[in-house]
């Protein structure tokens, strides 16, 4: 599915950019981590680097010309592709001019208007007359509307340099690294461990050591001061973090750069943890530029593993006899999240439901012989991942979204995961499953799973689901029901393989059973229709070596 990228916005301040330097042009190939284009803001020219793999399709501002925050500056995809719908639907999705806000006037009691109170007195410092950057908490996901403080990895008079890790932030999705691309003193932290910050909110100022920034807390505090203690004039960074959601990462160019090894900042961070020499690195950025994949994928007999920080384990509790108590567990971002999304869809989508039995025996069989010449162990949701998309791909009318106005039918086949984590669920997605094999399938789930857990997915290995699937049959569940994930128009549930006694010509016999349920929207899917889907489902499932051929 095509990409647009977008113009993104770097400050409060910034309404536009000019595109200084496209280093890509139409059908060039990309990967994550090439520079895309140069782009001059009202602060500095950055780097704008591109998180998609594939071609660019469109570009849609010339060098030299301004484009506006959150318009559409390019589009990545696969080569040849229509891009024209994904254009559509940004401008379709743009958000609309909206007046400032009014200050609202209360009146006394009795109805009679009554004269605004003087304000405070609060003195207007701006960042540039302090000669310091305001850092404030990045939008890392359409989704995300606040971050929560993990942990400050640095604490207010700490020396920090451009690519330091200033703290861990999570999000809806993942624990992301905050990085503020400057050099100075942590002069004030505005977020303690453990709250969440709104995104945009400020969270941290950094500048000269023993600048007096009470000022211009308290200018950044007024809202009416605010615009002005941040505007044109002044110095503020939005963190760039391992993502963003136009899938871009901003960097300064100062940041690209260590001697004559170009590597990204986040890159020079992770090299630093794992003990990575930078000059035994081969990049794959563009120019060979080296991203935080190329020292994920180096490792040496001599580099140190990072360590990932062990999870705090939750004491259990024992009631006392007679006593009465409970717990409140805070909610994390991932969590908020789910509860609404799923919220959204359980009464919004009208849901409905159809279960079948599925007959594993020859699936096992089957199975048992592919693993003897496989790569990589197949498992039995590899099996069916595979046969889903392939009856996705007889029954369109089920890779479908509900667009409001219109049945969107998805071209291509993105199959979403359901994964359990430790603070809720996150759905990989296995893109084009129907094109990939068995064992392909088998080694990109099994690489997905791991990451997810570790919380080291990127947005577009989470997003882009078109169907998808959850199994609990490792979890000796029978059966059960799935809410939708939408965008989706359907979801499969899973259950385990049962023993089960069965009738077998003219006597009886046992037979492997699996038990699959399939949540529909009404909107989208009639019941004929998720009927159809289920029995060719059935079919490859049973006989396997159809998937095959």
């Amino acid at each position: 599915m095509a990409e647009v990228i977008k113009m993104p916005r770097m400050s409060d301040t910034m309404t536009e950019g000019v595109i200084v330097e496209w280093h890509k042009k139409v059908g060039d190939k990309v990967k994550p981590g090439d520079l895309l284009a140069e782009v001059e803001t009202d602060k500095a020219t950055m780097e704008l680097e591109s998180y998609n793999e594939g071609t660019i399709l469109y570009i849609g501002v010339e060098k030299g010309k301004s484009v506006k925050v959150e318009e559409v500056i390019a589009v990545i995809g696969k080569e040849g592709e229509d891009y024209k719908a994904a254009l559509s639907d940004a401008a379709a999705t743009a958000p609309q001019k909206e007046a400032g806000p009014q200050p609202e006037k209360v009146p006394p009691a009795n109805g009679t208007p009554k004269a605004e109170a003087p304000q405070k007195n609060v003195p207007a410092v701006t960042a540039e007359q302090l000669g310091v950057t305001v850092i404030r908490m990045p939008l890392l996901s359409d989704t995300m509307t606040e971050g929560r403080i993990v942990q400050w990895n640095k604490k207010v008079g700490d020396k920090v340099k451009s690519d330091d890790n200033l703290a861990d932030v999570e999000t809806d999705k993942a624990t992301m690294e905050v990085v503020g691309y400057t050099d100075g003193t942590l002069l004030y932290v505005g977020t303690p461990e453990g709250e969440a910050a709104k995104v945009n909110d400020v969270i941290a100022i950094i500048g000269k050591e023993g600048t007096d920034v009470s000022g211009l807390v308290a200018s950044l505090s007024s809202p009416r001061d605010a615009q002005q203690a941040t505007g044109a004039s002044g110095r503020e960074q939005v963190p760039a973090t391992a993502a963003t959601p136009q899938q871009a990462a901003i960097t300064t160019p100062e940041a690209s750069e260590d001697g004559r090894i170009k590597a990204s900042p986040l890159a020079k961070k992770v090299a630093k943890d794992k003990g990575v020499d930078l000059k035994l690195v081969q990049g794959s950025g563009d120019g060979g530029r080296i991203i935080k994949k190329d020292i994920d994928n180096y490792t040496p007999v001599a580099a140190k593993a990072a360590t990932a920080p062990a999870a705090v384990a939750v004491p259990a509790f024992t009631a006392a006899p007679g006593t009465e108590g409970y717990t409140d567990i805070s909610l994390n971002q991932m969590r908020k999240v789910i509860a609404r999304r799923l919220s959204e869809s359980k009464f919004v989508a009208p849901h409905f439901y159809l279960t079948m039995e599925i007959v594993m025996d020859n699936a096992m069989a089957a199975r048992t012989q592919m693993n003897e010449v496989s790569p990589v162990k197949i498992s039995f949701n590899d099996m069916v991942v595979k046969a889903a998309a392939m009856a996705l791909r007889r029954h369109p009318a089920v890779n479908s979204s509900w667009m409001n106005e219109t049945i969107r039918q998805w071209h291509h086949i993105h199959v979403g995961i359901a994964v359990a984590i430790e603070d809720g669920l996150i759905v990989p997605v296995v893109r084009f499953a129907d094109q990939k094999s068995l064992s392909q399938i088998a080694a990109e789930s099994k690489e997905l799973s791991g990451r997810a857990r570790n919380k080291k997915l990127q947005p577009n290995e989470f997003s882009g689901n078109t169907f998808t699937i959850s199994n609990l049959g490792m979890m000796d569940i029978d059966e059960f029901t799935a809410i939708i994930n939408p965008p989706d128009s359907a979801i499969m549930a899973v259950g385990r393989i049962k023993e089960t006694v069965v009738k077998k010509g003219d006597g009886f016999g046992v037979s492997n059973i699996m038990k699959i349920t399939l949540s529909c929207d009404h909107r989208s899917v009639d019941g004929a229709v998720g009927a159809a889907f289920l029995q060719t489902f059935k079919k490859y499932l049973e006989n396997p070596v159809t998937m095959l051929v």
